[in-house]
């Protein structure tokens, strides 16, 4: 599903979020032709914000489709053509009307694969925006990310940059799953570096105590620009646990690493990881990763002490392993 882009990218050049986004969308048509379109105003005019101009002539209206307004009936229609083996692209023009579609998303796309005993795939992605101060009022301007984050069998993806828009893109595409891309409506402008050539970033969740969220805040920083895109979450109580953020969080990502700084054997990161493991192990594509403290007593040597914790160069190491980035 992933590939390195140290092995595949020629060049680096640089590009606006919105051309990123087509970027992606144009290069995973040509690769797969079940991938197909489907939208409000997605073909002639490009969507408002004009980020899909020029699709509709290379693909033509049989694969860039402009519907009627029905968000809930092109959010239905996608579902049984990713049933039946298509890879659809549904965008929502703005986030505000997946109020309209919720029904198709939350109780039908993200729960097909769990009823059928796995027999069938929903592999979507529904394309919508959030953010406001672009003037558009109260029906155009939410963010309502969190609505879908709460819904297990979905995936959910940020990107908050042109470089994670197209890696992020490139993955949703290719997952079996469905997932919700939200784009931020003022962002579309936004300049950045991006590879020219393949690559995709993989999704992984670190979930962190303590002194450890600090490590992997760092080490998500330091992932960014390697293609991971990193989600760190903190139980804060180990007693009592928030074990559905742990397996949400798990169900979204299909990787996870847990980090603690108490000793590994019998620890805190064994507890967890079963916790992650009972409640979404259909959904991982690894076993979980645990790192916690060497079983070792703590050595006076500063150097040798360094060795015995977590550190963020360790954690990326762990994380490349994990999204087969070695």
């Amino acid at each position: 599903m992933t590939s390195d882009p140290a092995s595949t990218v020629v060049a680096t050049r640089e590009i606006t979020f919105g051309q990123a986004v087509r970027e992606a969308l144009a290069e995973e048509m040509r690769r797969d032709p079940t991938v197909f379109i489907i939208g409000e105003d997605v073909a002639e005019a490009g969507t408002p914000f004009k980020v899909l101009s020029g699709l509709v002539e290379e693909f033509g209206p049989a694969r860039v489709i402009d519907s009627p307004i029905s968000e809930a009936g092109i959010t239905g229609l996608a579902v049984g053509a990713a049933m039946a083996g298509m890879r659809p692209v549904v965008d929502i023009m703005f986030g505000d009307f997946i109020t309209l579609a919720m029904d198709q998303i939350a109780n039908q796309a993200a729960k097909v694969h769990y009823m059928s005993g796995g027999k069938l795939k929903v592999p979507m992605v529904v394309r919508t925006t959030l953010g406001a101060t672009r003037r558009s009022a109260a029906q155009h301007s939410q963010s309502l990310q969190a609505w879908v984050s709460h819904v297990p069998g979905l995936k959910v993806a940020l990107p908050s940059t042109p470089f994670d828009a197209k890696g992020l893109w490139k993955t949703a595409i290719r997952d079996d799953n469905p997932v919700v891309i939200f784009e931020d409506k003022l962002m579309y402008p936004l300049k950045g570096p991006v590879p020219e050539g393949e690559y995709a970033i993989p999704f992984v969740t670190i979930v962190a105590t303590s002194s450890m969220v600090q490590v992997a805040l760092r080490a998500a920083e330091m992932l960014s620009p390697l293609g991971i895109s990193a989600e760190v979450v903190d139980p804060r109580t180990t007693v009592p646990l928030d074990a559905r953020a742990l397996v949400d969080s798990a169900r979204k990502t299909s990787r996870v690493m847990v980090m603690d700084e108490g000793y590994e054997r019998y620890g805190v990161t064994a507890e967890l990881a079963a916790v992650i493991a009972e409640g979404a192990f259909h959904y991982l594509d690894a076993p979980v990763k645990r790192l916690g403290a060497m079983h070792v007593p703590v050595p006076f040597s500063p150097v040798l002490e360094d060795l015995t914790v977590p550190t963020p160069e360790r954690v990326v190491e762990v994380a490349k392993t994990l999204c087969g980035k070695r």
